[in-house]
């Protein structure tokens, strides 16, 4: 007769107790600090128990094993299981909450990445600059360019054939506007804008180049706007109608053309690392610069599509947009400094 043959159940029985008995009192241990964490945070426990959880999850995890291996019986595997399960949640998964996350990264993580990127941020507003002095006297050698830069439905009747009356009363609508008309405006506006910074962020993985000559065009587009409304004698009118908004507009753009710009930058010149190394690396601060330029869209959004139908006075639409500017440069340069120091 084998061995095997003379375990009965009766042994199998003894020898489930046995265990349970040697062990169980880690167990209810470990269960109890498991509920503790659960219910408070393992922020809220004490170092010695913070120490004792990974001791003792340590050993029911070690128990699991054992019992697995020589069949105990299937409550007890059950029991373990759960244990340990709730126990690996405890000690190995993140911490914190969404919301910590959330504040984390628009606290630090954001603006941190901002100061990070700059050569990819000098290039993409590098491009738009560049885009808008070159529309600017290409119009003014010759305003047909506009109609090479411009598309038709983008003017929408602005073209250097218009009258001065027609160009101001553009930039000057009396026409009072239903809160819902608006809202539609804003919805177009941001899902217009942000396939344009998403184009202009997925297209810099090809070295830069191509977020560079999109975010070049728009600026042809600006300047042989510009061009167009200053020499009809409306250039400081249209300086504010385009303050109020494009402040932040603009800047998304450049931002989105900044993140593509780290990807190519990444493939362009990866160092000493391995490109994808690079691109994980520089991928990172690329997502969030994202991240960054689709809430300036959302805030452009807003602004175009409400106030800058209801207010008409280019002083106090100065005011908003530059004032907004200046409030996004004093988040990206002062917010998450004192972890940059240490």
């Amino acid at each position: 007769m084998t061995a095997e043959a003379r375990i009965t159940p009766g042994d199998d029985a003894i020898r489930s107790t046995r265990f349970r008995k040697e062990r169980e009192a880690g167990w209810k241990k470990l269960d109890a600090l498991v509920t503790q964490a659960e219910k408070r945070g393992v922020q809220g426990m004490s170092y010695e128990d913070t120490l004792a959880l990974a001791s003792l999850y340590r050993q029911a995890m070690n128990s699991l094993s054992v019992a697995r291996a020589i069949s105990m019986d299937r409550a007890l595997l059950a029991y373990l299981e759960a244990l340990c399960a709730r126990a690996y949640l405890v000690v190995y998964a993140p911490q914190e909450s969404v919301t910590g996350v959330l504040g984390r990264l628009f606290t630090h993580g954001i603006p941190q990445a901002v100061r990070r990127c700059g050569t990819a941020l000098f290039i993409g507003f590098l491009a738009m600059i560049l885009g808008a002095f070159t529309g600017y006297m290409l119009y003014l050698q010759d305003p047909a360019w506009f109609f090479t830069f411009v598309p038709g439905e983008l003017a929408d009747g602005r073209t250097p054939s218009a009258s001065t009356s027609y160009l101001r009363s553009t930039l000057f609508d009396d026409d009072r506007h239903s809160g819902e008309s608006l809202g539609v405006f804003a919805s177009f506006l941001f899902s217009h804008n942000t396939q344009v910074a998403i184009l202009t962020f997925t297209l810099g993985i090809f070295v830069t180049l191509p977020s560079f000559i999109l975010t070049y065009y728009n600026g042809l587009i600006l300047g042989a706007f510009f061009a167009m409304f200053a020499q009809a004698g409306l250039g400081y009118e249209l300086f504010g109608w385009l303050s109020i908004h494009g402040v932040t507009e603009l800047s998304a753009i450049c931002v989105a053309c900044a993140g593509g710009a780290q990807l190519g930058l990444a493939v362009l010149l990866p160092g000493n690392r391995t490109r994808r190394a690079a691109l994980r690396e520089r991928g990172r601060d690329a997502v969030k610069l994202m991240v960054l330029a689709g809430l300036m869209l959302i805030v452009a959004a807003f602004v175009e599509g409400f106030l800058r139908q209801t207010v008409q006075s280019t002083e106090l639409r100065l005011a908003i947009g530059w004032g907004l500017g200046l409030g996004w440069i004093a988040w990206l340069l002062l917010s998450g400094r004192e972890e940059t120091a240490r």
